[in-house]
């Protein structure tokens, strides 16, 4: 399938079309709210929350016995909450720090899902639970009141986080003075958790328990490489997580026996790869080229410093001398004299340099520079 019969496709075909929308609403809401959980330094939140949402979806449907996903939702939801307030808890109440809180909860309500999993699997209508989708996500079971749930909720959150943005910022960067500009910091903290939980229980459907937290997690890394600006990274995050979501599900559309959930995950993994080698402030490959280029820099003015003290011996500073001379230094190079001549700092005759004024002005304030930082 090529991309213009895809393209077709997913404005003829119901199923295409609804996974693709609820995937990429799914991932910008995400994207969106991990930006505030990358900030707070939080990043093993979203796992310990997903994780923290099997025991409910396994409760809801013994409760029950159905399997609807929204009463299942609702019992991940609750799971998850309770989850987040007792690692809070042990935060504030115990000498525990957060990842061993949040590693702790992980384990045990993980641990208690798969064992409610393991005794409903014994049930006479075990084959009609499905809940196993749950763990790593099945897209293929959205439906169209799926997505408009999805919408509802980012919609809520993106008019939370307008209201309160300004508290969130200060919240994110100094929690200290929020609270002596009058702010309650408790509600607002909830306030942001809460949402992250509610976003993480939406995409339990589609990527499941154990890969949720990458897709909570990776567009805010990726978007926090591009830029130092909060309101710039959620729209970036916001958007890589849209893109995730329907990349992703345009490849395991038109690919045999791939798995959506997964495949998001992995194109979101290639957008944080792709920030991290080619942002331009923070990129692994600009980082090696401006390396590369301070070194260079420092080679010429180590060299023009070089000069100015043979320059410096005799009372006309223009005075040529021999190219020889320059193979006492030791990081002299042809391409360096080469490039100085360029910048018009020395003059090439032949075999004979000398500075120009320029050059020699240039040389005695990075002497003079050098001389005060030896001081």
């Amino acid at each position: 399938m090529n991309i213009k019969e895809y393209i077709e496709l997913l404005f003829t075909d119901y199923t295409l079309r609804t996974i693709t929308l609820g995937t990429a609403i799914l991932g910008a809401v995400t994207g969106m709210l991990g930006s505030f959980a990358v900030l707070r330094k939080q990043s093993l939140l979203g796992d310990a929350i997903s994780h923290a949402a099997l025991p409910g979806i396994a409760i809801a449907f013994l409760l029950t016995g159905t399997k609807d996903s929204n009463v299942l939702l609702i019992g991940a939801l609750v799971s998850g909450l309770v989850g987040t307030f007792w690692i809070r808890g042990i935060i504030k109440k115990t000498h525990l720090k957060s990842d061993t809180a949040l590693g702790l909860i992980l384990s045990l309500f993980f641990g208690f899902g798969m064992l409610l999993l393991t005794f409903i699997q014994k049930q006479p209508n075990a084959n009609q639970a499905g809940l196993d989708k749950y763990l790593f996500g099945q897209a293929a079971t959205l439906l169209e009141r799926d997505v408009w749930l999805m919408t509802i909720v980012s919609g809520a959150c993106l008019v939370v986080l307008l209201l309160f943005w300004k508290e969130f910022k200060i919240l994110l960067f100094d929690s200290d003075y929020t609270k002596t500009l009058g702010f309650n910091t408790k509600i607002i903290d909830i306030l942001i958790t809460s949402f992250i939980v509610l976003a993480i229980v939406l995409g339990l459907q589609t990527v499941g328990v154990v890969l949720m937290s990458a897709m909570l997690l990776a567009p805010a890394a990726a978007a926090r490489q591009w830029t130092n600006k909060l309101g710039v990274m959620v729209f970036l995050a916001a958007l890589f997580g849209a893109f995730s979501g329907v990349f992703g599900t345009a490849i395991s559309a038109t690919q045999n026996n791939l798995s959506t959930g997964p495949v998001i995950v992995i194109i979101a993994g290639v957008f944080v790869l792709f920030s991290f080698v080619f942002s331009p402030n923070r990129g692994l490959l600009f980082k090696q080229i401006r390396f590369i280029k301070n070194r260079r820099d420092l080679q010429l003015h180590k060299t023009l410093t070089f000069m100015y003290h043979i320059a410096d011996t005799h009372d006309n500073v223009s005075h040529p001398h021999t190219v020889k001379i320059l193979n006492n230094f030791q990081g002299y190079t042809k391409g360096t004299l080469q490039k100085l001549v360029k910048r018009n700092l020395v003059e090439l005759d032949g075999n004979m340099w000398s500075l120009t004024e320029e050059g020699y002005k240039t040389a005695s304030n990075l002497y003079n520079q050098q001389n005060k930082t030896d001081e």
